[in-house]
């Protein structure tokens, strides 16, 4: 037998042993810390590093996999941390058979069940939003999305994939992700000009604004390239006004793409928070934040395929399809970045099913009233102060009267006791604790236990 073959038999008994594990370690979840404990660099580097074994160890590798569980930071209930889903098992366990069955989702004949299932999921994704008859792709997360979304913007403008990118302009609130600079830089259109637009009391983008700088760059003979609004800012979880900044959009003929990944799929819950969002060209998704799937998946939804065509179509001999039916000649590759591409969707398709849409509309709603509830708590404790409103699920708050060195101290303790895990923010130049809510597991009890962990650890720090 080929060294790299195992039996059945070994096959079995190693999922086994993988599943044991899994099982024991979700089961302990509810009492497991927040982050590992006595976690160091250098200790880890010597455990897990070390030279590539000459000969296999079989099944005494597996060995090693109870401390990767120990010494990685826990999906717990309590962790409220960036904007990261608490990945629901059965999606997991699907991300298993993804990889036995090892496609490339790269184009139908090379996929056939893969492609018609990310076909399946993209139109369960749009239609649940709001915006029935979308296209679009599963991808790694909202940075790829949003890269993908802006390559089409700048083809749709400016095109630039035959002589090379020209000096464009794309505008959004100064609270825009990272990943919106990071994909201009990569386009070479260049973080010059991305304009970063003031925002109101309430972190939104202020559409007076858009259409000022709009009007200026024309008046002085500059491309408008796109608009980028955001439906869930990553700070605070602030909702641009869709349907406003959409008509400037519109009026200049100007692309409008929504960056979605941290806040869109709670339309699902919440519609009404998220009005507009169907006059977007272009919106990006992150179902592993929202939709509690292991990481990673992304996606990018879009209104006209000839667009995602114009922007990422090249292909070779050896990829040429050749059937002429729209459904077995249709490739990935033709409208996304991506030529190996994973089965993405499989986790996705069977969670859904599995429980069904009205229990992820229960669990988004639930976070919402979690990070109401904190709003509340902190609201309530004079030694605490609230800096920014919670449309969503994020809650930003300081200790009140203290230096940001104060807080950073504070957080640091936090993180150290390791009951909860909370992250940072900055609001309005100063630094902030931040929880978010996007986690199934959380229970008002674990929402109260920030409270007073922060309290315990200021008087610790």
């Amino acid at each position: 037998m080929n060294q790299l073959e195992i039996s059945s038999l070994e096959f079995q008994e190693v999922a086994e042993f993988i599943q044991r594990l899994a099982t024991d370690y979700l089961s302990a979840l509810p009492s497991a810390p927040a982050f590992p404990p006595e976690t160091d660099g250098a200790a880890l580097q010597e455990r897990f590093g070390g030279d590539w074994p000459v000969e296999g160890m079989r099944r005494e590798a597996l060995s090693a996999l109870r401390d990767v569980l120990r010494y990685s930071r826990s999906p717990s209930p309590r962790f409220f941390g960036y904007v990261l889903g608490s990945g629901e098992p059965v999606a997991a366990a699907a991300d298993l058979l993804a990889s036995v069955v090892n496609q490339n989702v790269t184009a139908w004949r090379s996929g056939p069940a893969a492609v018609t299932i990310e076909h399946t999921v993209v139109r369960w994704l749009s239609t649940a939003l709001g915006c029935a008859g979308f296209h679009g792709s599963l991808c790694g997360g909202g940075s790829s999305a949003n890269l993908m979304a802006l390559a089409m913007a700048r083809e749709a403008s400016c095109p630039a994939n035959q002589d090379g990118a020209q000096p464009a302009m794309v505008y959004a609130s100064d609270q825009v992700h990272m990943s919106v600079g990071k994909a201009l830089a990569l386009l070479g259109t260049g973080r010059k000009n991305l304009r970063l637009l003031p925002v109101d009391t309430d972190f939104r983008l202020v559409p007076d604004e858009l259409e000022k700088a709009i009007q200026h760059d024309m008046r002085l003979g500059r491309k408008p390239m796109a608009v980028v609004a955001s439906a869930g800012t990553t700070n605070t979880g602030a909702i641009d006004p869709l349907p406003e900044i959409a008509a400037i959009a519109r009026r200049h003929g100007i692309w409008l793409h929504v960056d979605g990944a941290y806040g869109a799929l709670a339309a699902i819950a919440t519609p009404e928070k998220f009005a507009g969002l169907e006059l977007a060209d272009s919106l990006s998704l992150d179902p592993h934040k929202w939709l509690y799937q292991p990481l990673d998946v992304g996606c990018l939804l879009f209104r006209k395929p000839e667009a995602a065509r114009a922007a990422f179509s090249h292909t070779a001999a050896y990829t040429k399809t050749f059937s002429p039916d729209p459904i077995e000649g249709f490739a990935f590759f033709e409208e996304s970045l991506e030529l190996s591409r994973r089965f993405r969707a499989l986790k996705i398709w069977l969670s859904l099913r599995y429980y069904g849409r009205e229990a992820f509309k229960q669990a988004i709603l639930s976070d919402l009233r979690h990070a109401q509830l904190l709003a509340d708590l902190i609201d309530c404790e004079p030694r605490l102060e609230r800096v920014a409103p919670v449309p969503l699920s994020a809650v930003c708050f300081r200790l009140r009267g203290e230096s940001d060195a104060r807080q950073q101290a504070v957080l640091q303790r936090v993180i150290q006791r390791g009951r909860v895990y909370i992250s940072n923010a900055t609001i309005r130049g100063q630094f902030a604790m931040r929880a978010c809510f996007v986690n199934h597991r959380t229970t008002e009890s674990d929402v109260k236990a920030i409270r007073e962990e922060v309290l315990a650890a200021a008087a610790e720090a």
